[in-house]
């Protein structure tokens, strides 16, 4: 916690905010109190044994109360995915007789932590969050106002970011559920799931039925997450009726995914995709042509699939990743929007189609959507201020052969650059750099798939720009988690804090807020938000004066390669 945040609970008033830091009284329904009124300098945290105790179907857990909001945190969802689990579809977690405590965050799904903290300045930016690792990772953190009264709560699942290799359900400061559980009354969870090679190798080709879903697994977790949360949130004050997937980057992927998975249908009610608008996963032959790859690099025989099963998650990791170094060598073209490495795969069973290529996935048609992206996913210059003098012949240079996270425009480098400078005149050559790079083509694709289906989709750009390092972070990639999740005040090295950041936020938490109520994100404090059409491409503008604007940057998204 930081170290000024018990001033700024003090000072901030709970009509602005929604917050309630008074002094907590227990009662029997085990419902806090959210006293309004003058705050008293008194005790915040409540832990002991008979606070906060709930019931899940795999035994009792004790949690503890942080200004008014229970925290149960490490709940296992799933067994142990080490040994013979390794590989196979998710476990039930074995029953306890004992009290677990759900007092600390769970295990960081095994990935690669060499050089996590290598940028200093990315680090301070992100302010990563990482515990211990290892394969027993199936864990959920639930956030709730109240439980034991009979209240049903809307329910949020936040699905981290990091593609489907890296990251955890608390990596960065602003993902914490306590603001925005305690803001709308909703229930707040987040979780972790298999990653990377030990997530999403397919060992079906080289394994036969027994590794069928060894390339979807990590999925598999997530839809295990949604079914403990069907048969417990109740226990927490939840509405397993009313559920909201939402992720952001990879996370947002995940919600794509989900909405394709037969599995996960009737699972969760609404969905929410920040900057991860994941319109193709990985394709069957070659996931296969991979796993076959991975067991020629361990030395083993098709007989044999069962010994990875028995390495170290380390030793495994490092011949996958030199597996697929050398597929990715060895095939270095493939369809365009193919997924290499170790992601989702369509395999025909667990992901029946890409989740909105050709078309949107059936599985979806009932789901509304919610879709956002930032102006500015990346920004070259925040480490270089040098950067911020680049003309827009340098740029085309830039953007030739790379191009923020994807691959360069190569001979159509100078034509996209003349594009987005005739439509956006007022920016410099590095801001049309940076919005180039994070282009919406793919977010714009989505909701265009999307919206042909019967529920609602409703789509925004955030444009906020942070007044940090020189104002050169611009409206980077994750800016705008804290932002929905009613975080301004806490994710300070995104933010700065304060009170300009902070209005916003209430508009876009209390509009995410009656999106989750509702499926339409009106009445929440934005502008009045239309859906979205194809035709017409109405875009709420998330910015210091939210606005509506449709298509705003059509023409410039012409100049883009298919």
């Amino acid at each position: 916690m930081k170290p000024n945040r018990r001033e700024f609970f003090q000072t901030l008033g709970t009509a602005a905010a929604g917050f309630g830091i008074g002094p907590v009284l227990l009662s029997s329904s085990c419902t806090s109190s959210l006293e309004n009124g003058n705050r008293q300098d008194g005790q915040i945290l409540f832990i002991g044994d008979d606070i906060a105790v709930a019931d899940t179907a795999f035994g009792k857990v004790r949690g503890y109360i942080l200004k008014d909001i229970y925290y149960f945190l490490g709940m296992p969802y799933g067994a142990d995915t080490s040994g013979k689990n390794r590989f196979m579809p998710p476990q039930k977690p074995q029953p306890w007789t004992d009290v677990f405590p759900a007092v600390w965050w769970g295990n960081t799904a095994p990935q690669n932590m060499e050089n996590r903290y290598a940028n200093r300045y990315q680090s301070f930016q992100d302010h990563w969050n990482y515990d211990d690792v290892s394969e027993d990772c199936l864990r959920i953190n639930v956030f709730t106002p109240g439980y034991g009264n009979g209240k049903k709560r809307p329910v949020l699942v936040w699905l981290h970011g990091g593609g489907f290799t890296n990251g955890n359900g608390i990596e960065q400061d602003g993902y914490n559920g306590e603001n925005l559980s305690r803001y709308g009354d909703i229930v707040f969870c987040s979780l972790n799931h298999r990653l990377g090679p030990l997530g999403f190798t397919n060992l079906a080709g080289v394994g036969g039925d027994e590794f069928g879903a060894s390339g979807n697994v990590g999925m598999l977790d997530i839809v295990a997450a949604l079914e403990w949360i069907r048969d417990n949130i109740s226990n927490f004050g939840g509405d397993p009726d009313n559920v909201t997937i939402m992720g952001q980057s990879g996370g947002g992927a995940k919600v794509t995914t989900l909405t394709a998975m037969p599995s996960a249908k009737g699972l969760f009610h609404k969905a929410v995709v920040l900057s991860g608008a994941t319109l193709q996963v990985g394709e069957k032959e070659y996931s296969e042509k991979l796993g076959s790859y991975v067991l020629a690099e361990a030395g083993l025989k098709k007989t044999e699939v069962d010994k990875l099963q028995q390495l170290p998650w380390k030793e495994y990791y490092a011949i996958a990743n030199r597996a697929s170094l050398k597929l990715t060598e060895e095939t270095p073209s493939g369809p365009a929007g193919m997924r290499r490495g170790f992601s989702p795969v369509v395999d025909g069973v667990y992901l029946p189609q890409h989740p909105y290529y050709p078309q949107a996935a059936p599985t979806a048609s009932d789901i509304p959507m919610l879709i956002c992206s930032t102006f500015n996913e990346m920004s070259p210059s925040r480490d270089d201020a040098a950067l911020e003098n680049v003309t827009l012949e340098e740029v085309a240079e830039r953007i030739n052969e790379r191009a923020g996270f994807s691959a360069g425009f190569g001979d159509k480098a100078e034509e996209v650059v003349a594009a987005y400078a005739k439509a956006f005149p007022e920016k410099k050559p590095i801001e049309i750099w940076s919005m180039i790079a994070s282009n919406r083509q793919r977010t714009v694709a989505l909701a265009d798939e999307k919206s042909k289906q019967d529920a609602p989709v409703y789509l925004a750009w955030f444009a906020w720009q942070p007044p940090l390092f020189g104002h050169r972070m611009r409206a980077f990639h994750c800016l705008d988690i804290c932002f929905w999740f009613y975080n301004t005040d806490l994710m300070l090295s995104h933010t700065g804090g304060g009170a300009r950041p902070r209005k916003l936020s209430e508009k876009m938490a209390g509009s995410l807020l009656q999106f989750m109520k509702t499926g339409n994100p009106n009445g929440g404090g934005l502008p009045e938000w239309p859906q979205y059409s194809s035709g017409i491409g109405e875009t709420m503008i998330l910015d210091d004066l939210p606005e509506v604007k449709n298509d705003p940057d059509g023409e410039a998204r012409k100049a883009l390669p298919a």
